[in-house]
């Protein structure tokens, strides 16, 4: 599956395509942690307000990544779809939080 798979979505159907085979849950999972450099720098930038851009790319790159090793795990099933995709992120420990990103692999064929 390509890495920007145009067959995912948040919702358990995919619109022009009916789902033949489904593969079961699955998902890409990262633990990222801040440094004490990335940490000073946000730091700096919260004493100006707004978004916090260190802090927003370092999200955006382990979203990016769970969604692509939840690819990965799906094209290795034989899936050529992801339905229900879902994020959660949860901090295991102070400045360590796990993303984890998930859904249903699926083989879907277009609808006539």
């Amino acid at each position: 599956m390509s890495m920007t798979h145009p067959l995912t979505t948040t919702a358990f159907e995919l619109p022009g395509f009916r789902i033949t085979k489904s593969y079961g849950v699955v998902r890409g999972i990262i633990v990222r942690s801040r440094s004490i450099v990335g940490n000073f720098g946000a730091s700096i930038q919260s004493i100006f307000g707004g978004n916090i851009s260190l802090y927003t790319s370092m999200c955006e790159r382990a979203r990016e990544d769970t969604f692509n090793q939840m690819l990965t795990h799906a094209g290795q099933l034989g899936a050529n779809a992801v339905i229900g995709v879902r994020y959660d992120a949860t901090e295991i420990a102070p400045g360590i939080t796990e993303v984890l990103c998930y859904g249903t692999a699926v083989f879907v064929e277009k609808s006539n």
